[in-house]
């Protein structure tokens, strides 16, 4: 399993005291007081406008982030992140129209831009996802709020603190990120 890095500064442009994470931090703020820019050494990481991965989540990869505040459209700062295992194999997600794995489904193996367009499903509020780690985003085209999936089941988003959002396209996290 490749590691991830991933260095965090509390001023923009790389500036001031700095954290290296290469793993999961549920509380940046024992490290830092505040985080304005961070670096993507290697790896992909998921990071959280508050603790305990709550929050806002946006998706990481290898790069530099000299102002992500505003480079993402964030109101916050980064308060915790989640480093995420590469997966070599397959993919595979059963996406369902209604909560407790109700109403239509569809199984996934590959990205899905538009759940309307290609299955014909006006929502998903629960899923299951058996192989893989996946990225669901609350407009089709991978556009909007977007929430982290790692294997498991999910029964209801809104019991997630998800309510009133909806997923209409779901992306798997290859090794290519």
């Amino acid at each position: 399993m490749t590691m991830g890095k991933i260095t965090f500064y509390e001023e923009k442009n790389f500036q001031g005291r700095s954290y290296e994470c290469m793993s999961d931090c549920s509380d940046m703020s024992s490290h830092l007081s505040r985080c304005h820019s961070c670096r993507v050494e290697s790896g992909c990481f998921m990071v959280y406008d508050r603790t305990n991965y709550m929050g806002n989540q946006y998706f990481m990869k290898r790069g530099e982030y000299s102002d992500y505040m505003s480079m993402m459209g964030m109101r916050d700062c980064i308060r915790s992140c989640r480093m995420i295992p590469m997966h070599r194999g397959q993919f595979r997600m059963k996406i369902y129209e209604r909560e407790n794995f109700g109403g239509q489904s569809n199984e996934m193996m590959d990205d899905c831009d538009n759940i309307q367009e290609r299955y014909r499903m006006s929502d998903c509020q629960s899923c299951n996802v058996m192989d893989g780690h996946w990225l669901m985003y609350e407009q089709p085209h991978y556009k909007g709020r977007m929430m982290y999936m790692r294997p498991g089941e999910y029964r209801s988003f809104r019991d997630m603190g998800m309510s009133g959002q909806r997923f209409m396209s779901m992306r798997r996290i290859t090794d290519m990120c």
